[in-house]
């Protein structure tokens, strides 16, 4: 088992709320969702097989999962996979797991965000899939591979993707031109577009980075910023150090301008409501936004053909988005591993990704799904993000570290954004990052 003392030592702190956590989250999950919700009961004999998600209270990612449980269930005899969904507000499911791992309590079958793999593998909470190959071989998204040391831990359902969200008569009467693919807005060009936006009186903000969100939006939508302008996280040629990555010239010249959007009034900070960010674009308080392809269909259906969903800016080291979503795993301490992969291996076909598709508007993880959806077919207004996702997607950092680095790096884009002396505060944070990949003897990689 591939984790050091230290790790384990470092989580044992968080489980003295996170145990009470199990049982009280699954409570507020079967509590929840009434009877006639539930997936049909098990056919006699069957073995039961565990399966906890993250998904309770969004209805749009739960429904397909109740479907594919009860059509799993219904077509072979052998096994009765049964559910439990629990919230993820403010990392409560990923702390549940942490302490249903250190108690041996944890399920089969895991809903893991994909950049967690590294970190629950390592840590020993997963063992590899064994999916046929034809399963594993089909032309899935390269982010919906959940890898460490070359073996496969988790397999992602669907795919998100950020876009710059637009009105076309804003442009239009602007004199900006619509930025494609292969020729998105420079840094120098997306400046002067914001200058363009903000003086013109017209918007509370030219700007909206959505400030209101925290936790893993940070890492997710802000740190490609900084890949497009050179820097990371982490130097991820050994994962050994931050240093020159996240404290380099090329990282603070993206802290300055990180914190220009908010000291010179581009961008609404910290304090934004989260009202103002679901909303504030299309009620028109905001001249663009950053924001995924879960709200294009709402922003479709209030603004129309007006809207636009525009590739990422080129800061000088290509457009960047941020890559890799939800995946099924199965635990190590699975006592059905066979069932758990089969019901894995079940949810990953093409007619299984396409409901999931359509039903949370995520883009499908694999090619051959996409005609089956009405929603991301060629042609499609919202396909565009499947373009962005290949061609600019860029996963978090693959190792045990992340939860750690996706803390640190929060905090830090956090206090530049409040004005915070950015070289003092990246330097602070690689002092972090790096007194911890010490502590726990280089995380596997030495």
């Amino acid at each position: 088992m591939h984790h050091s003392r230290l790790l384990r030592q470092s989580m044992v702190a968080r489980v003295i709320v996170a145990a009470a956590c199990i049982g009280i989250l699954a409570a507020q999950s079967v509590s929840a969702q009434s009877p006639s919700e539930q997936p049909p009961s098990a056919q006699p004999g069957s073995i039961n097989v565990t399966l906890w998600t993250a998904s309770a209270g969004a209805p749009d990612v739960v429904a397909p999962i109740k479907k594919w449980i009860a059509d799993f269930n219904a077509s072979q005899s052998t096994y009765n996979v049964e559910l439990t969904a629990f919230p993820d507000a403010n990392y409560a499911y990923t702390d549940t797991v942490v302490a249903a791992a250190l108690s041996n309590s944890l399920p089969c079958i895991l809903d893991v965000d994909g950049p967690n793999i590294p970190s629950w593998a390592y840590a020993g909470y997963l063992q590899p899939l064994a999916l046929p190959e034809s399963t594993v071989n089909a032309d899935f998204l390269p982010a919906m591979y959940g890898k460490w040391q070359d073996k496969l831990y988790g397999i992602g359902r669907g795919e998100d993707a950020i876009g710059l969200f637009a009105r076309k008569s804003d442009l239009d009467s602007f004199g900006i031109r619509v930025p494609t693919l292969d020729k998105p807005w420079t840094g120098d060009e997306f400046q002067q577009i914001l200058d363009t936006y903000k003086n013109s009186g017209k918007f509370k903000f030219a700007f909206d980075p959505g400030m209101a969100w925290t936790g893993e939006w940070y890492p997710y939508a802000f740190s490609p910023f900084l890949q497009s302008f050179g820097g990371d996280i982490i130097d991820r040629s050994t994962f050994q150090t931050a240093e020159g990555a996240l404290n380099g010239d090329a990282a603070v010249k993206w802290g300055n301008w990180w914190q220009k959007l908010f000291s010179e009034g581009y961008s609404p900070g910290t304090s934004q409501t989260a009202g103002d960010r679901d909303n504030g674009f299309i009620d028109g308080d905001y001249g663009l936004q950053w924001m995924g392809d879960w709200a294009a269909a709402k922003t479709m259906d209030a603004l129309g053909d007006d809207v636009l969903f525009l590739p990422a800016p080129d800061f000088g080291n290509g457009p960047k988005i941020g890559a890799g979503s939800w995946q099924w795993a199965v635990s190590s301490t699975c006592d059905q591993p066979e069932g758990a992969n089969a019901f894995v291996d079940f949810v990953s076909q093409p007619q299984q990704i396409a409901e999931f598709a359509d039903s949370r508007t995520s883009i499908p993880a694999r090619s051959d799904a996409a005609p089956l959806t009405t929603k991301w077919k060629e042609g499609s207004p919202i396909a565009v993000f499947r373009d962005y996702t290949a061609a600019e997607g860029e996963i978090r950092p693959p190792t045990p570290q992340y939860p750690k680095l996706a803390k640190i790096f929060e905090k830090a884009a956090s206090d530049i954004s409040n004005g915070a002396d950015v070289q003092t505060t990246l330097d602070g944070a690689v002092d972090e990052i790096d007194a911890d990949i010490t502590a726990n003897n280089g995380f596997g990689f030495k």
